[in-house]
């Protein structure tokens, strides 16, 4: 009898470890939210501050690329992701045969050209090197730039998915080099001018406005980021609080009071 009831003290006991351990884990639940170094990953922590006070934990995963936070969102290491444009998001998708959605909009990140060595567009000389991301979206979206500057002429409606195959006219016989879109900052040395996401001017310590060329329209598709999650969880109650925050009036105060207008909602 002494045995047993030592036995039963035992697994008592083990339960009830085990029990508050579970419970443990039920509270320190944790949302994994990925975003690019910089003002991406600065606007998730804001979101994180605000998600915390309502009883939503949320970790903030930074990366330095683009193609890995998209990785780990399909592949089940990040909850969520925060960083892209909806073209780049379906053209992951369409390489990778992923299904990521988007579940809302978060900032607007427009690309301008940018120079260490020239103030105006105009200054810019005759076979000038300019640097583009190597992407295939983001890529043709440097592209779109350089024609909306009036810089080169692409082929009708090749939109985002434009090459360097589709320019049409040059006429400054311009050489444009592709380059990953992390070193565009440091290209700046080495090049006349750049073909650079906001981000990355700002998280490698440059200033858009002292340095830029050219910016990009509010009003271009490519400029408008989401927040994006897997095609299964689109429905998720507490993905679905984390998008809702991202575009509460708090977070629309952070944007504005720290970036100055450089970077601003896209939600309304």
């Amino acid at each position: 009898m002494k045995k047993n009831k030592k036995v039963s003290q035992w697994l008592f006991g083990a339960a009830l470890v085990l029990g508050l351990t579970g419970c443990g884990q039920k509270d320190e639940a944790v949302l994994k939210v990925g975003a690019t170094v910089g003002p991406h990953a600065q606007v998730v922590e804001a979101v994180a501050r605000e998600a915390e006070k309502q009883g939503l934990k949320v970790e903030v995963i930074e990366f330095s690329d683009y193609i890995t936070p998209n990785a780990a969102l399909a592949d089940g290491s990040l909850d969520l992701n925060s960083y892209q444009h909806l073209p780049f998001l379906q053209t992951y998708n369409a390489n990778n045969g992923s299904h990521l959605i988007s579940l809302g909009e978060s900032i607007l990140m427009r690309m301008g050209l940018y120079s260490q060595t020239y103030h105006k567009l105009a200054e810019l000389p005759d076979h000038a090197r300019i640097a583009i991301p190597n992407d295939p979206t983001n890529g043709g979206r440097g592209l779109l730039l350089l024609a909306d500057a009036n810089l080169i002429t692409l082929k009708p409606d090749v939109g985002h998915k434009a090459t360097l195959s589709d320019i049409v006219e040059n006429p400054k016989q311009l050489e444009i080099i592709e380059i990953e879109a992390a070193q565009l900052p440091r290209s700046l040395e080495d090049v006349d001018a750049a073909a650079i996401t906001m981000n990355y001017m700002m998280s490698s310590g440059l200033d858009p406005k002292e340095l830029g060329l050219y910016l990009e329209s509010k009003d271009a598709a490519l400029a408008v980021m989401v927040v994006a999650a897997r095609e299964e969880d689109k429905d998720n109650a507490d993905y679905q609080k984390f998008v809702k925050l991202y575009q509460s009036q708090p977070v629309r105060d952070f944007i504005q009071q720290t970036f100055n207008g450089t970077i601003e909602p896209a939600f309304q």
